[in-house]
């Protein structure tokens, strides 16, 4: 059990400092309001489940020793969350958040909600350092020959304080929208938004 707890603290740690997934969901939320970041969080957290479970299972490993499809999976990733960085910008510059502001609303539909949750998703699944993370932390707090169900617990619960801390954010963000929702003020946050995204780009591009 003390081994477990070392393990959350270390986790909360890392999940409070900021990286592309509280910057997706922060931005959801503030857009497009508490829906949209709650589905943002969804969709980041079941990408985390899928990349834990494969760290337990085995394999993770396979894929990050194996060269072409890790430099696949990183690419993919840079250039996903570099798209998102340029729209975010091209959003500010132009000024128009009439797009944004109708995925908003409840009607909607299915496949604006399913949009926004894909984002979530697709930004978690293509960051190999969280992949990464697992197959190199969970070894050393639960020794070289546990078993995968608690290679699972301890990567799942990873997934689980991620998700409440993304949660907090949405909550957060979603009683500031109304205040942060002037013309001028949205163009900053989306400036903000996209800069964060490119930068996180480049260092996503940059891992080993």
């Amino acid at each position: 059990m003390t081994t477990y707890l070392s393990f959350l603290v270390l986790v909360l740690v890392i999940t409070i400092a900021p990286g592309p997934d509280s910057a997706l969901t922060l931005r959801a939320s503030l857009v497009r309001g508490r829906g949209a970041g709650l589905l943002t969080m969804a969709g980041v957290s079941a990408a985390g489940a899928v990349q834990g479970l494969l760290a337990a299972g085995g394999l993770g490993a396979i894929i990050v020793a194996s060269e072409p499809l890790f430099l696949a999976v990183k690419w993919i990733g840079a250039a996903y969350l570099l798209w998102l960085g340029a729209h975010a910008l091209w959003t500010a510059w132009r000024g128009d958040f009439a797009r944004d502001e109708a995925q908003a609303q409840p009607a909607a539909g299915r496949g604006a909600r399913s949009k926004v949750f894909a984002q979530g998703f697709l930004c978690n699944i293509t960051n190999p350092k969280v992949l990464a993370f697992n197959l190199a932390v969970l070894p050393q707090f639960v020794g070289d020959g546990a078993g995968v169900p608690l290679l699972a617990l301890y990567a799942l619960s990873l997934v689980a304080l991620g998700g409440l801390w993304l949660t907090g954010l949405v909550l957060v963000a979603d009683r500031a929208r109304v205040a942060l929702s002037a013309p001028r003020v949205r163009r900053r946050i989306e400036g903000a938004m996209g800069l964060a995204m490119v930068g996180f780009s480049a260092k996503v591009a940059t891992t080993h």
